[in-house]
């Protein structure tokens, strides 16, 4: 139900208003949810990969026509079939790659660490190469994207054995504790200093949950503690001011959870400022300077 959502909350018509040709390549489609339990560490497994198979089609197919592809849902486990996709792509080009994690989970979880088995705990994991093979090999190369080029920002719930994971792995983690300690903007300003330094090609995997509950409900996994509104739009102006973001997925909104689909809404508002709409118009290099 979220990419309608985004739909009817409007997403179409702002990025045209910001003078975006945008071109709607419709829902991809995949199996149903069986809603079976787990079979050998993983619930859904093929349904999963074919739905990554599908995703990954279609956003290669999206950044061959030389577009910026935003990839809205649904399950995190989808950006699987994303990152494999823009992977190759970049590799096609020689262009490096580096992805922004916005979100309140690590999503670094394997089999043995999982609590569930849900892949959508799962998916850094999977691109980093620690996973089945179903979706590790989806890409062109295992790993798909090295820890050390994803930046995870707004992180606050990590499962126990996830912990030495994530630690171990050479992800660059900024916690809500640290966006506590540093603020949103030297947050954001070292870890654009440093995918910029990394990462041509910039993918920003946005899940809804990155956001405080208080501002958008409409998610299956709140976790209170989240960025604030005004942290939340900050963090998209400086990725626009970057100039580095070519790609994006929008994840886990979930309408049946929302009130009135303010967090749709919402998320709408994040991607203009992402695509960039200002409060005022900065002048280029002249810090207080606004031109009209």
């Amino acid at each position: 139900m979220a990419p309608e959502a985004l739909r009817v909350a409007g997403l179409d018509q702002s990025l045209r208003r910001l003078g975006r040709n945008v071109h709607d390549r419709g829902n991809v489609s995949g199996p149903i949810n069986p809603e079976t339990q787990r079979v050998g560490g993983y619930r859904h497994l093929a349904e999963v990969a074919a739905w990554c198979r599908n995703v990954r089609d279609t956003v290669y197919e999206s950044l061959s026509a030389g577009e910026t592809p935003i990839l809205m849902g649904g399950d995190h486990s989808l950006t699987i079939g994303s990152v494999a996709a823009i992977a190759k792509h970049c590799a096609e080009r020689g262009t490096p790659l580096a992805m922004l994690w916005l979100d309140a989970h690590a999503d670094f979880n394997v089999a043995s660490s999982s609590p569930s088995g849900n892949l959508h705990g799962m998916p850094v994991a999977v691109i980093c190469g620690h996973g089945p093979p179903e979706l590790t090999s989806l890409g062109m190369q295992v790993p798909m994207l090295p820890a050390d080029r994803i930046v995870q920002i707004g992180i606050r719930s990590v499962d126990e054995i996830e912990k030495r994971l994530v630690v171990d792995s050479g992800l660059v983690v900024y916690d809500m504790r640290r966006i506590d300690e540093l603020r949103m903007r030297t947050v954001m300003e070292q870890a654009l200093a440093y995918v910029g330094k990394n990462g041509a090609h910039l993918h920003v995997s946005f899940d809804v949950d990155f956001l405080d509950p208080g501002i958008a409900p409409g998610v299956p996994s709140t976790v209170p503690g989240g960025p604030t509104y005004r942290e939340a739009q900050l963090c998209m102006e400086m990725i626009h001011d970057s100039g580095l973001m070519r790609s994006l997925d929008i994840m886990e909104l979930n309408p049946a959870f929302d009130e009135g689909n303010r967090t749709a809404e919402l998320c709408v508002e994040l991607v203009e400022s992402l695509f960039g709409e200002q409060i005022l118009a900065r002048a280029s290099g002249v810090p207080g300077k606004y031109s009209l």
